[in-house]
């Protein structure tokens, strides 16, 4: 069965985002670049369904992009809860400023801009829920730096870790840094005792972690 046909109908039998993310999604798609980047509806969805699940009072982005998702997983925080998003372009807060610093959360979202690997360990907190979603070069640091700090329980997605399928093929790990770099993340989360893990293959892949 067609995959696309599939997603589709996946789309239309999940909950519908609210009309924020529905404009956000739009104008993503129309004027900014490399905006295959963005979530999507399915993917948006299933983070704040994780949130309201978990309950954070304490979420890190790592990769804001236009907001999309840090909007979404902003529903599940704790009344009194903050999510920091960061990001290495600071040319996107003319969008921050349009959607997540107007929507219901702009008290609850701190965004940051530079090297995440600068900036978290300034940030001095512990964490309930982390999403990865920046260089693939990274994935390892970004991924070494947060765990000590989550606390029991907490959870842990990393996005894009199928890599459109080249993780499958081993000349594309030889080839290409960035293959090579998100197969040895699965790798290692695999094998990490401190931690439960499965793949989840929505959209590019959806790496899920949860901290013992």
């Amino acid at each position: 069965m067609d995959d696309l046909l599939i997603h589709e109908y996946a789309e239309e039998c999940t909950n519908l985002e609210n009309q924020l993310l529905d404009d956000l999604e739009r104008y993503t798609q129309t004027n900014m670049l490399q905006s295959r980047m963005l979530s999507g509806k399915i993917q948006g969805r299933l983070l704040a369904f994780i949130s309201k699940l978990r309950q954070p009072k304490h979420i890190l982005e790592i990769g804001t992009f236009s907001g999309y998702s840090a909007l979404c997983l902003a529903e599940g925080l704790e009344s009194n809860g903050l999510l920091y998003t960061i990001d290495i372009n600071d040319e996107l807060a003319d969008v921050h400023e349009k959607y997540i610093l107007k929507s219901q959360y702009s008290k609850q979202i701190n965004i940051q801009y530079g090297d995440a690997l600068d900036l978290v360990p300034k940030i001095h907190s512990k964490w309930d829920l982390v999403f990865i979603d920046a260089d693939k070069m990274n994935y390892i640091n970004y991924y070494n730096m947060v765990l000590p700090n989550m606390n029991k329980g907490g959870v842990i997605i990393a996005d894009n870790v199928l890599w459109s399928g080249k993780v499958l093929d081993n000349m594309e790990r030889l080839n290409d840094r960035d293959t090579k770099a998100l197969h040895d993340f699965n790798v290692l989360v695999r094998n990490d005792s401190r931690v439960e893990n499965f793949l989840l293959p929505v959209r590019d892949g959806l790496m899920i972690l949860r901290v013992k």
